[in-house]
């Protein structure tokens, strides 16, 4: 499996994807004052980065041809 996310935007999908993982938990949990719809949509949108830091791996960015990597 060839991966086409590095680096710099590894590490952004990464510290993005936890916070929003994290506020979106959190506001599904009752701790802060946000709608369940947006809770839920962070909750999602911040496990698809993590998921895709991990994997280094993004179905959109194949899709559009995108490759961070530089083409490795």
């Amino acid at each position: 499996m060839e991966t086409n996310v590095c680096a710099i935007d590894r590490m952004v999908r990464l510290a993005l994807g936890v916070v929003l993982a994290v506020v979106g938990a959190a506001a599904l949990a009752g701790v802060l004052a946000v709608g369940t719809t947006v809770a839920a949509v962070a909750l999602v949108v911040g496990l698809v980065l993590l998921g895709t830091a991990t994997l280094q791996l993004c179905p959109l960015y194949t899709v559009l041809g995108i490759d961070t990597c530089g083409g490795n």
